[in-house]
């Protein structure tokens, strides 16, 4: 029998955070200001936490939170009064990867489920084993299986013991995200949160006797990003990884926009309930799916592991930047006097044609009236990034529709 699986979106702020409970999330995952992996993400202090998990708990959507660093001995001490404070906040799980943190977890909150993550390389039935023994509810499978190794893992596990697994976003060039790359050049360990994302940056080949001479690994004149991986995408393929007998469909994306969160929560929400409802409903709605989720920024696509070993076709050789389509202007809060709230996050004008995007899958265009500042001061352009402003549109706006701009590309 099939299992009925979890969307579980990422959150790098409380906005993103109700962002994501309202486009569809069943379950969102966040940082706290300590013993995350996205240090450079916003994160959550405790207060933010806190009205967080009161916002998704009355949308009965589950919050996890990430404390899956690899610890080092003067992080054990921080750890334990980090933990009791989550104990009171009461999030619904706690995502690890560290057996000494698991300890800490299991001693300090033990109500609170515990999550073993992708970070732990888990990629046999006997790990997830060994952790279900230990008193973990869940596993994140590492990237580097195929969907038939996950289905394996399935039958070998028991029936009350979840999978979770990536579906979409970027790919690490190491193992499952165990980088040695930032720390060797840069000093920054992304096993601490601190990537610098080396795998992105262009390199060229110096032999060993002609120090200098540097010469570029050619696939055109521009040279070459040899370990720049395509983004993970399943949309097209929601029937198999059913099929596997995963529980919790899993996005990548801590350190994303609201709009980026939107576009692939409500896109993966309605291809999920689609086939679940009927697989030719599914099919019929394929090209919308492929449509929206080309909507937000994306590196090209492919399916990572789950089908095989990658090969030469999964790297992006000319280039380290992402396609854009749209840009992200700001959400809708109250309406006031016919006007509606946002905080600004890119610049747009008076006049420009731009879109009402709503959580049910509409996109609706609609042309900018009027900008005001706080004061009500009129302006015709919205220049300052996190300006608050009141905007007048030509169609009707619900509080929590995101307002975005295509771009020709």
């Amino acid at each position: 029998m099939a299992r009925y699986p979890e969307l579980l979106i990422p959150a790098s702020s409380l906005e993103v955070l109700k962002t994501a409970v309202l486009f569809g999330a069943d379950a969102v995952y966040i940082g706290g200001e300590a013993f995350g992996l996205r240090a450079k993400a916003k994160n959550f202090s405790m207060e933010d936490m806190r009205e967080g998990i009161e916002f998704a708990h009355a949308h009965d959507v589950k919050v996890y939170v990430t404390a899956n660093i690899l610890a080092h001995n003067e992080d054990l001490p921080g750890v334990y009064e980090y933990f009791k404070e989550l104990k009171e906040i009461g999030p619904d799980a706690l995502i690890i990867a560290d057996p000494a943190i698991f300890e800490i977890a299991k001693e300090v909150c033990p109500k609170i489920e515990r999550h073993i993550s992708t970070q732990a390389n888990n990629t046999n039935y006997g790990t997830y084993l060994f952790w279900h023994r230990l008193g973990a509810k869940r596993v994140v499978s590492a990237r580097e299986l195929s969907l038939k190794e996950i289905k394996e893992i399935r039958a070998h596990i028991p029936e009350d013991m979840e999978i979770e697994t990536f579906i979409h976003g970027a790919m690490c060039i190491s193992y499952s995200g165990r980088c040695l790359l930032s720390n060797y050049f840069t000093g920054r360990d992304a096993n601490h949160g601190a990537c610098t994302h080396p795998c992105r940056w262009k390199y060229a080949v110096v032999e060993e006797t002609r120090p200098g001479e540097y010469m570029p690994v050619y696939e055109n004149e521009r040279g070459t990003y040899i370990f720049n991986s395509k983004d993970l995408c399943m949309i097209e393929h929601i029937p198999e990884i059913i099929d596997a007998g995963i529980d919790s469909l899993k996005i990548e994306g801590r350190m994303k926009t609201a709009l980026y969160v939107a576009t692939v929560a409500r896109t993966y929400r309605k291809a999920i309930d689609d086939y679940l409802k009927d697989p030719k409903l599914y099919e019929q709605n394929m090209s919308w799916y492929l449509e929206q989720i080309s909507n937000c920024t994306y590196r090209q696509f492919t399916t990572g592991f789950f089908f095989g070993k990658p090969d030469e076709t999964t790297q992006i050789y000319d280039s380290n930047t992402y396609v854009k389509e749209y840009t992200y202007l700001g959400i809708i809060a109250e309406k006031k006097d016919g006007a509606y709230r946002i905080e600004q996050r890119n610049k747009f004008s008076v006049g420009e044609k731009i879109e009402i995007m709503k959580p049910d899958g509409r996109n609706v265009e609609v042309l900018v009236e009027s900008i005001m500042d706080e004061q009500g001061n009129a302006q015709e352009s919205a220049p300052h990034p996190k300006q608050i402003l009141y905007v007048r549109l030509t169609e009707e706006a619900d509080a929590g529709d995101i307002l975005r701009r295509k771009e020709e590309i």
